[in-house]
Protein backbone atom coordinates (compact mmCIF):
# COMPACT_ATOMS: atom_id res chain seq x y z
CA UNK A 1 0.00 0.00 0.00
CA UNK A 2 1.36 3.40 -1.01
CA UNK A 3 0.63 6.37 1.23
CA UNK A 4 0.41 9.59 -0.76
CA UNK A 5 0.77 12.65 1.46
CA UNK A 6 0.27 16.35 0.71
CA UNK A 7 2.60 18.91 2.29
CA UNK A 8 1.85 22.64 2.15
CA UNK A 9 3.92 25.70 3.10
CA UNK A 10 3.78 29.45 2.47
CA UNK A 11 7.37 30.08 1.32
CA UNK A 12 8.00 30.57 -2.39
CA UNK A 13 8.98 27.86 -4.84
CA UNK A 14 12.45 29.51 -5.02
CA UNK A 15 12.98 29.45 -1.24
CA UNK A 16 15.48 27.34 0.69
CA UNK A 17 12.45 26.02 2.59
CA UNK A 18 11.23 24.45 -0.64
CA UNK A 19 14.69 22.98 -1.36
CA UNK A 20 14.74 21.40 2.12
CA UNK A 21 11.19 20.07 1.91
CA UNK A 22 11.84 18.49 -1.48
CA UNK A 23 14.88 16.85 0.17
CA UNK A 24 12.58 15.62 2.98
CA UNK A 25 10.17 14.12 0.43
CA UNK A 26 13.06 12.43 -1.42
CA UNK A 27 14.42 10.90 1.81
CA UNK A 28 10.98 9.58 2.78
CA UNK A 29 10.39 8.03 -0.64
CA UNK A 30 13.84 6.45 -0.75
CA UNK A 31 13.80 5.08 2.81
CA UNK A 32 10.23 3.76 2.57
CA UNK A 33 11.09 2.13 -0.79
CA UNK A 34 8.36 4.18 -2.43
CA UNK A 35 5.66 3.18 0.06
CA UNK A 36 5.32 6.76 1.38
CA UNK A 37 5.26 9.61 -1.14
CA UNK A 38 5.07 13.29 -0.20
CA UNK A 39 4.09 15.97 -2.72
CA UNK A 40 5.24 19.46 -1.70
CA UNK A 41 3.02 22.49 -2.44
CA UNK A 42 4.91 25.80 -1.92
CA UNK A 43 3.84 29.45 -2.09
CA UNK A 44 0.55 29.20 -0.13
CA UNK A 45 -0.90 27.05 -2.95
CA UNK A 46 -2.95 25.15 -0.37
CA UNK A 47 -3.68 28.30 1.65
CA UNK A 48 -1.90 30.83 3.90
CA UNK A 49 -0.25 29.70 7.15
CA UNK A 50 -3.24 29.72 9.50
CA UNK A 51 -5.37 27.84 6.98
CA UNK A 52 -2.61 25.29 6.30
CA UNK A 53 -2.41 24.47 10.00
CA UNK A 54 -6.20 24.17 10.34
CA UNK A 55 -6.46 21.98 7.24
CA UNK A 56 -3.72 19.74 8.63
CA UNK A 57 -5.48 19.48 11.99
CA UNK A 58 -8.66 18.53 10.12
CA UNK A 59 -6.91 16.05 7.84
CA UNK A 60 -7.53 17.71 4.44
CA UNK A 61 -3.75 18.23 4.23
CA UNK A 62 -1.33 15.72 5.70
CA UNK A 63 1.68 17.88 6.58
CA UNK A 64 2.17 21.63 7.07
CA UNK A 65 5.36 23.60 7.65
CA UNK A 66 4.82 27.03 9.16
CA UNK A 67 6.59 29.63 11.29
CA UNK A 68 6.53 28.83 15.02
CA UNK A 69 4.63 32.09 15.62
CA UNK A 70 1.63 30.57 13.85
CA UNK A 71 1.32 27.91 16.58
CA UNK A 72 1.22 30.39 19.49
CA UNK A 73 -2.60 30.28 19.61
CA UNK A 74 -2.50 26.54 20.32
CA UNK A 75 0.64 26.26 22.43
CA UNK A 76 1.33 29.69 23.92
CA UNK A 77 4.83 28.69 25.05
CA UNK A 78 6.03 28.38 21.43
CA UNK A 79 6.21 32.20 21.47
CA UNK A 80 9.39 31.87 23.57
CA UNK A 81 11.27 30.59 20.52
CA UNK A 82 10.96 33.92 18.70
CA UNK A 83 11.49 36.32 21.58
CA UNK A 84 14.09 38.99 20.77
CA UNK A 85 17.64 37.86 21.57
CA UNK A 86 16.50 34.65 23.35
CA UNK A 87 19.14 32.67 21.45
CA UNK A 88 22.83 33.54 21.71
CA UNK A 89 23.91 32.06 18.37
CA UNK A 90 23.23 29.21 15.91
CA UNK A 91 24.59 26.52 18.20
CA UNK A 92 22.40 27.65 21.09
CA UNK A 93 19.28 27.74 18.88
CA UNK A 94 19.95 24.30 17.41
CA UNK A 95 20.77 22.72 20.78
CA UNK A 96 17.50 24.05 22.23
CA UNK A 97 15.34 23.01 19.27
CA UNK A 98 16.94 19.58 18.80
CA UNK A 99 16.98 18.80 22.52
CA UNK A 100 14.48 18.32 25.33
CA UNK A 101 13.07 21.85 25.18
CA UNK A 102 12.22 21.64 21.49
CA UNK A 103 10.83 18.12 21.77
CA UNK A 104 8.65 19.16 24.70
CA UNK A 105 7.00 21.85 22.58
CA UNK A 106 6.51 19.44 19.65
CA UNK A 107 4.85 16.98 22.05
CA UNK A 108 2.44 19.70 23.25
CA UNK A 109 1.09 19.97 19.70
CA UNK A 110 -0.21 16.39 20.08
CA UNK A 111 -3.09 17.77 22.17
CA UNK A 112 -4.22 19.68 19.06
CA UNK A 113 -4.39 16.78 16.57
CA UNK A 114 -0.87 17.45 15.30
CA UNK A 115 2.27 15.33 15.37
CA UNK A 116 5.28 17.66 15.68
CA UNK A 117 8.05 16.33 13.42
CA UNK A 118 10.94 18.80 13.47
CA UNK A 119 12.05 22.43 13.25
CA UNK A 120 13.10 23.61 9.81
CA UNK A 121 14.90 26.92 9.52
CA UNK A 122 13.36 30.22 8.65
CA UNK A 123 16.53 31.80 10.04
CA UNK A 124 17.78 34.89 11.84
CA UNK A 125 15.47 37.83 11.27
CA UNK A 126 17.10 40.94 9.83
CA UNK A 127 15.72 44.44 9.39
CA UNK A 128 15.30 46.29 6.10
CA UNK A 129 13.80 49.67 5.30
CA UNK A 130 13.50 52.35 2.66
CA UNK A 131 14.42 55.42 4.66
CA UNK A 132 17.93 55.22 6.19
CA UNK A 133 20.66 52.85 7.33
CA UNK A 134 19.79 51.44 10.76
CA UNK A 135 22.80 51.77 13.08
CA UNK A 136 21.17 52.73 16.39
CA UNK A 137 17.69 52.41 17.95
CA UNK A 138 17.12 56.08 17.01
CA UNK A 139 17.29 55.09 13.33
CA UNK A 140 14.28 52.79 13.87
CA UNK A 141 12.04 55.52 15.28
CA UNK A 142 8.95 56.36 13.25
CA UNK A 143 9.37 53.58 10.67
CA UNK A 144 6.19 51.76 9.67
CA UNK A 145 7.16 48.08 9.86
CA UNK A 146 5.30 44.96 8.81
CA UNK A 147 5.45 42.52 11.69
CA UNK A 148 4.28 38.99 12.32
CA UNK A 149 1.07 38.72 14.41
CA UNK A 150 3.29 37.76 17.38
CA UNK A 151 2.38 40.24 20.18
CA UNK A 152 5.94 40.09 21.54
CA UNK A 153 7.35 41.16 18.15
CA UNK A 154 4.84 43.99 18.03
CA UNK A 155 5.84 45.08 21.56
CA UNK A 156 9.55 44.93 20.65
CA UNK A 157 9.09 47.21 17.64
CA UNK A 158 6.97 49.64 19.67
CA UNK A 159 9.76 49.83 22.27
CA UNK A 160 12.05 50.94 19.43
CA UNK A 161 9.57 53.68 18.49
CA UNK A 162 8.42 51.93 15.30
CA UNK A 163 4.83 51.55 14.08
CA UNK A 164 4.31 47.79 13.62
CA UNK A 165 1.35 46.17 11.91
CA UNK A 166 0.81 42.52 10.92
CA UNK A 167 0.18 41.52 7.30
CA UNK A 168 0.26 38.24 5.36
CA UNK A 169 3.57 37.79 3.54
CA UNK A 170 1.74 37.29 0.23
CA UNK A 171 0.58 40.94 0.39
CA UNK A 172 3.84 42.45 1.65
CA UNK A 173 5.66 43.15 -1.62
CA UNK A 174 2.81 45.38 -2.82
CA UNK A 175 2.61 47.14 0.54
CA UNK A 176 6.34 47.96 0.45
CA UNK A 177 6.12 49.04 -3.18
CA UNK A 178 3.21 51.41 -2.44
CA UNK A 179 5.07 52.66 0.67
CA UNK A 180 2.24 51.58 2.99
CA UNK A 181 5.19 50.18 4.96
CA UNK A 182 8.75 51.57 5.18
CA UNK A 183 10.23 48.48 6.70
CA UNK A 184 10.02 44.70 7.10
CA UNK A 185 11.98 41.98 8.91
CA UNK A 186 12.53 38.46 7.68
CA UNK A 187 15.46 36.06 7.45
CA UNK A 188 17.76 36.63 4.45
CA UNK A 189 16.49 33.61 2.44
CA UNK A 190 12.91 34.96 2.67
CA UNK A 191 14.00 38.51 1.82
CA UNK A 192 15.79 37.13 -1.25
CA UNK A 193 13.20 34.65 -2.53
CA UNK A 194 10.38 37.19 -2.04
CA UNK A 195 12.38 39.82 -4.03
CA UNK A 196 11.86 42.45 -1.34
CA UNK A 197 15.24 43.89 -2.42
CA UNK A 198 13.36 45.41 -5.37
CA UNK A 199 11.34 47.59 -2.97
CA UNK A 200 13.81 48.13 -0.07
CA UNK A 201 17.15 50.01 0.06
CA UNK A 202 18.80 49.40 3.43
CA UNK A 203 19.56 46.11 5.18
CA UNK A 204 20.92 45.69 8.72
CA UNK A 205 21.96 42.26 9.98
CA UNK A 206 20.21 42.75 13.31
CA UNK A 207 19.69 38.99 13.91
CA UNK A 208 17.19 40.19 16.52
CA UNK A 209 15.26 36.91 16.64
CA UNK A 210 15.76 33.38 15.38
CA UNK A 211 12.79 32.09 13.48
CA UNK A 212 12.19 28.34 13.21
CA UNK A 213 9.46 26.77 11.12
CA UNK A 214 7.63 23.75 12.52
CA UNK A 215 6.79 20.66 10.48
CA UNK A 216 3.57 19.04 11.71
CA UNK A 217 1.53 16.08 10.47
CA UNK A 218 -2.11 15.24 11.04
CA UNK A 219 -1.84 13.06 14.17
CA UNK A 220 -4.48 10.42 13.36
CA UNK A 221 -2.84 9.88 9.95
CA UNK A 222 0.59 9.63 11.53
CA UNK A 223 -0.71 7.22 14.19
CA UNK A 224 -2.30 5.03 11.50
CA UNK A 225 1.06 4.44 9.78
CA UNK A 226 3.22 1.43 10.61
CA UNK A 227 5.96 2.04 13.20
CA UNK A 228 8.53 1.67 10.39
CA UNK A 229 6.89 4.37 8.28
CA UNK A 230 6.51 6.64 11.32
CA UNK A 231 10.24 6.30 12.01
CA UNK A 232 11.09 7.00 8.35
CA UNK A 233 9.08 10.25 8.42
CA UNK A 234 10.48 11.53 11.75
CA UNK A 235 14.09 10.62 10.90
CA UNK A 236 13.83 12.08 7.38
CA UNK A 237 12.35 15.32 8.79
CA UNK A 238 15.31 15.66 11.17
CA UNK A 239 17.91 14.82 8.54
CA UNK A 240 16.33 17.32 6.13
CA UNK A 241 16.60 19.98 8.86
CA UNK A 242 20.38 19.44 9.11
CA UNK A 243 20.57 19.68 5.31
CA UNK A 244 18.49 22.91 5.44
CA UNK A 245 20.72 24.57 8.03
CA UNK A 246 23.89 23.74 6.10
CA UNK A 247 22.31 24.94 2.84
CA UNK A 248 21.27 28.26 4.45
CA UNK A 249 24.70 28.85 6.01
CA UNK A 250 26.30 28.75 2.55
CA UNK A 251 23.45 30.45 0.74
CA UNK A 252 23.28 33.44 3.11
CA UNK A 253 26.81 34.47 2.04
CA UNK A 254 25.81 34.27 -1.62
CA UNK A 255 22.65 36.29 -0.94
CA UNK A 256 24.61 39.07 0.81
CA UNK A 257 27.08 39.27 -2.09
CA UNK A 258 24.27 39.43 -4.64
CA UNK A 259 22.32 42.04 -2.64
CA UNK A 260 25.37 44.32 -2.55
CA UNK A 261 25.76 43.93 -6.32
CA UNK A 262 22.13 45.03 -6.67
CA UNK A 263 22.90 48.23 -4.73
CA UNK A 264 21.39 47.31 -1.36
CA UNK A 265 23.27 49.13 1.42
CA UNK A 266 24.21 46.51 4.02
CA UNK A 267 25.19 47.11 7.64
CA UNK A 268 26.89 43.80 8.44
CA UNK A 269 28.02 44.20 12.04
CA UNK A 270 25.70 46.59 13.85
CA UNK A 271 26.18 47.19 17.56
CA UNK A 272 23.08 45.42 18.89
CA UNK A 273 23.79 46.06 22.60
CA UNK A 274 21.60 49.22 22.72
CA UNK A 275 18.74 47.35 20.97
CA UNK A 276 19.11 44.34 23.28
CA UNK A 277 19.07 46.52 26.41
CA UNK A 278 15.61 47.85 25.47
CA UNK A 279 13.97 44.41 25.23
CA UNK A 280 13.60 43.41 28.92
CA UNK A 281 9.87 44.38 28.96
CA UNK A 282 9.19 41.85 26.17
CA UNK A 283 10.62 38.98 28.16
CA UNK A 284 8.68 40.23 31.18
CA UNK A 285 5.41 40.22 29.19
CA UNK A 286 6.02 36.63 28.14
CA UNK A 287 6.87 35.57 31.71
CA UNK A 288 3.73 37.19 33.14
CA UNK A 289 1.57 35.18 30.74
CA UNK A 290 3.45 31.88 30.54
CA UNK A 291 5.84 31.75 33.52
CA UNK A 292 9.63 31.66 33.47
CA UNK A 293 10.17 27.89 33.36
CA UNK A 294 10.69 27.63 29.59
CA UNK A 295 12.81 30.82 29.47
CA UNK A 296 15.07 29.42 32.18
CA UNK A 297 15.29 26.06 30.39
CA UNK A 298 16.39 27.85 27.19
CA UNK A 299 18.93 29.99 29.07
CA UNK A 300 20.33 26.86 30.77
CA UNK A 301 21.21 25.13 27.48
CA UNK A 302 24.95 25.76 27.03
Amino acid sequence: QTHKLKLGHASSAESSQQVALVKFAELVKERSKGEVEITVYPGSTLGPDAQLINLTRGGSIDIAVSGSTNFNGMVAQTAALELPFIFRDNKHAYDVLDGKVGQGLLDELGKHNLKGLSYFENGWRVMTNNRRPMLTPDDAKGLKIRSTPNPYHIQAFQLLGMNPSPMAIAELYGALESKAFDSQEHPLPVFWSSKFYEVQKYLTLTNHAYSPTVAVMNKPKFDALSPQHQKVIVDAARDAVVFHREFNAKDNQRILTDLKKLGIQVVEQPNMAPFRSMMAPVRQSYAEKNGVELLNAIDAVK
